[in-house]
């Protein structure tokens, strides 16, 4: 998917007629706030702080030991896809205690892009509840860690509990071109969707 910067990366060209909001959505330290980093075209908002003794009572860091920072309220990016069209990215923090702020950021969103680990599956299903009960499309993307175990798409399917038209790929969060593919499948069911509505 080739961007079309602007001449000056700050700033939104006067061509653009319309912004769509994508929401970047998954577990704790599952590669939001990298995935977005990877795909802005902008130098991303972040709002990581470090993580601190008093974190360790409500953060489960078991299997990602080398996790020193959080997310506390969101990650944003920005993608141009053409002369028209901008993309909007927002990363929502991954744990439980920001549910309110994952339900605030709903609004206006388009659809959402999941990112998951094999090593932790399980703790997808409330950002996935939370986004059918709310109604937006989503598509799912398995961050392949390094040393994460490695299992066939219909078993991850089945254990994530997919209906079968929900896009599922792997992605390298740290890779341009491979985050930019995670991407794609959501933009394309999302284009499905409308055209199937529309008629």
């Amino acid at each position: 998917m080739g961007s079309a910067p602007v001449s000056d990366p700050v700033y939104v060209a006067d061509t653009v007629t319309t912004a769509v909001k994508i929401l970047v959505v998954g577990h704790f330290a599952v590669g939001k706030t990298t995935f977005v980093g990877t795909l802005s075209e902008i130098r991303p908002l972040r709002t990581e702080e470090t993580m601190t003794q008093a974190g360790e009572l409500v953060d489960d860091l078991a299997g990602i030991p080398n996790k020193t920072t959080t997310t506390v309220a969101m990650d944003f990016g920005r993608l141009t896809l053409s002369e028209s069209l901008v993309l909007y990215l927002f990363g929502a923090p991954g744990q439980k205690r920001f549910t309110q702020l994952w339900k605030d950021m709903l609004y206006g969103a388009l659809g959402a892009l999941v990112l998951t680990d094999t090593r932790r599956l399980d703790q997808s299903f409330d950002i996935m509840g939370l986004l059918e009960e709310h109604g937006l499309p989503y598509a799912v993307a398995v961050n392949q860690f390094d040393g994460a175990p490695l299992f066939p798409e219909a078993e991850i399917r089945e254990a994530l509990d997919l209906l079968p038209d929900t896009p599922m790929v792997t992605c390298d969060a740290r890779e341009a071109t491979s985050s930019a593919k995670a991407l794609i499948s959501l933009i394309e069911y999302l284009q499905t969707r409308t055209h199937q509505e529309q008629g």
